[in-house]
């Protein structure tokens, strides 16, 4: 036996590693049971190459649990460890990490949560809980001898022969008092399937009962899957592969993906993983499902805000690296080069697989398209390099429910829908139900309405107008049509100047002076009398104001319409010529009441007096 003391100058290293090195004491586990997983993986790679002549069975790490004894032991039957190998990677290479951490780290609690694998202090993040740990092993190394290392969590070690007969490795942890909770089955099955559910060893926790009940057999509890269906070729995964390995991630997600994209990158980094398209409602909601990121199957986080692009995160699926860091802080990996990389790549391919489909089947990614149009315009809006891929695939739908890329759509509308300022105007709708009559009339002129619903279209068409040439995006109800694209030809009016002036006063009698605007138009016999249109600028900047963008103090301020009147219609020319004054303003309320109506603007008590009024005048 022998014992010593690790050379180093800070007394009360672990007390600082307890506190500073996680946040989450939990992560514990997942740093152990790695560990165990890399020395299993070692043996596989020296028996593979001749360098070991041990016998590859049950190769499985297992995690126990003694309630009396209040410890926690994780075994494997790796490689194992001779007494110089834990005298060199135990107490000097990571106590020496350890006192490079304790100096950089002491003072600067934000980062406290830094590369801590940098410092080779996977094993400390033990004494995180334990109050005393104990190693037993047994190198695979032919005539080894077993050992025993021990300590309490001071700079004193205890280093012994041990009495191990098995080859591989057990770490005991002596649970202390404050950290008891990690004795309980529950707890530590849950933290193995949140940390180790993939990784590429099984992991044993317990046994379970299989088969029927008169039939029961006890099996081991592997909790992890060793091969997830992204560390396999595509070639040998089938849809319902993936399907199946979506609800393995997702248990509670019980719809299927739209579709996949499976990532597999071997230059200039390395990067498997597997993205899933879910159906996006038109509200943006809270991710519940995320993307997972892993490094070498083993889960880092899924908090991959700021690591992929923000509109990537409406995804869900897994992400695995290498050349991602095991223990990191959100900030480290925000300013990592290849976190970089690795954004910018997964970018570009699924904007390559969204062109793909496109291209493969335009049916079906019409289809679809309800369905992932607010991420494909919130990658055009958040990601230059996608806007530039996504311009090809980008769709837009009319009225008629038909489909057009951007490119499409502007060779169909600009013979009939330039201005007289050679501007080609795109008309819109938010509600087709709601804006059908100014649909209806912009169709009697031969033009064609898109349909803008989502919640992110208002700043859609902002950038839309930045990027196309002399276009510019009106709704229908924004103005009259022939104001909306001003053709050369202007509808002479049937009244006077003098006679719109002399009616203009009994219609502002009948609508709310702060509300409505009245203003006279020559259009055509065939359009209302009376129509309500919403100037198209202050009713986008309340849209994007709502949206959390724009200027803000649009947003409280109050909805302001024009009050249209068609100076060429029959019923105001007879309005104008109505001698009865009290006639006049009953046929000027219930002419404002119907544009109103047809806006769903007329409510309440005026709803009520209006429907009196017409039973009147049918009677």
């Amino acid at each position: 036996m022998s014992t010593g003391k690790i050379n180093v100058q800070t007394e009360n290293i672990f007390p600082i590693i307890k506190k500073f090195l996680y946040s989450d004491h939990e992560i514990f586990l997942r740093e152990l049971v790695s560990n165990a997983v890399d020395a299993t993986q070692k043996l596989k790679t020296l028996a593979a190459l001749g360098e070991s002549k041990a016998i590859l069975d049950g190769l499985k790490v297992e995690v126990s649990i003694d309630k009396a004894a209040k410890t926690l032991t994780i075994k494997d039957k790796g490689i194992g460890m001779t007494a110089e190998e834990i005298e060199k990677y135990i107490t000097q290479i990571a106590f020496s990490g350890a006192e490079e951490f304790v100096n950089q780290y002491k003072d600067k609690t934000p980062e406290a949560n830094a590369i801590i694998g940098h410092f080779g202090l996977g094993f400390y993040s033990a004494f995180m809980v334990a109050k005393k740990v104990e190693i037993f092993s047994l190198s695979h190394k032919e005539g080894a001898t077993a050992v025993h290392w021990e300590c309490d969590g001071s700079p004193e070690y205890k280093l012994e022969e041990g009495t191990k007969t098995d080859r591989g490795t057990e770490i005991v942890l002596h649970i202390a008092e404050d950290s008891e909770e990690f004795l309980e089955e529950s707890r530590i099955s849950h933290l193995l399937t949140k940390y180790c559910k993939f990784l590429p060893v099984e992991i044993k926790f317990g046994t379970r009962k299989e088969g029927e009940k008169d039939k029961e057999v006890e099996v081991d509890n592997i909790i992890n899957n060793p091969s997830p269906a992204w560390t396999k070729k595509p070639a040998d995964l089938s849809d319902e592969d993936y399907n199946k390995f979506y609800r393995e991630l997702y248990p509670m997600n019980f719809e299927n993906p739209l579709f996949h994209i499976h990532l597999n990158v071997d230059y200039p980094f390395n990067l498997t993983g597997i993205l899933y398209f879910p159906k996006l409602k038109k509200a943006f909601e809270m991710q519940k499902d995320k993307i997972q990121l892993y490094s070498n199957q083993v889960f880092v986080t899924d908090s991959v805000e700021n690591i992929v692009p923000d509109f990537l995160a409406l995804l869900q699926g897994v992400i695995d690296s290498p050349d991602i860091p095991l223990n990191v802080s959100r900030s480290y990996l925000q300013s990592d080069g290849n976190v970089k990389k690795i954004s910018a790549h997964i970018t570009k391919k699924v904007a390559d697989k969204l062109e793909e489909i496109f291209k493969k089947d335009r049916a079906d990614f019409e289809s679809k398209w309800e369905d992932i149009k607010v991420f494909v315009q919130y990658g055009m809006l958040s990601e230059e390099k996608f806007y530039d891929k996504a311009q090809k695939f980008a769709l837009l739908k009319n009225a008629e429910g038909k489909f057009f890329t951007l490119e499409e759509y502007a060779e169909k509308v600009k013979p009939v829908q330039t201005d007289k300022d050679n501007r080609v105007i795109y008309l819109y709708t938010t509600n087709t139900e709601e804006q059908h009559s100014f649909i209806e009339t912009a169709k009697e002129r031969g033009y064609d309405v898109l349909v803008f619903d989502s919640p992110i279209d208002s700043h859609y068409i902002n950038q839309l107008e930045s990027k196309l040439e002399n276009t510019s995006f009106v709704r229908v109800d924004a103005d009259t049509i022939d104001k909306l694209i001003k053709k050369e030809e202007a509808q002479p009016s049937k009244l006077s100047e003098e006679e719109q002036n002399k009616l203009k006063p009994v219609v502002e009698s009948v609508v709310p002076k702060e509300k409505f605007t009245v203003v006279f138009e020559s259009l055509s016999e065939k359009d209302a009398p009376m129509l309500i249109t919403k100037p198209e600028f202050m009713r986008r900047m309340k849209d994007m104001s709502a949206m959390g963008g724009g200027m803000n103090f649009y947003g409280s301020m109050p909805d302001m319409y024009n009050l249209v009147v068609n100076s060429n219609h029959p019923l105001i020319t007879k309005i104008l010529n109505e001698e009865d004054e009290s006639r006049k303003k009953e046929l000027t309320k219930q002419t404002a009441d119907l544009a109103m109506l047809s806006q769903g603007l007329l409510k309440g008590e005026e709803l009520t007096r209006f429907i009196r009024r017409s039973v009147e005048l049918i009677d």
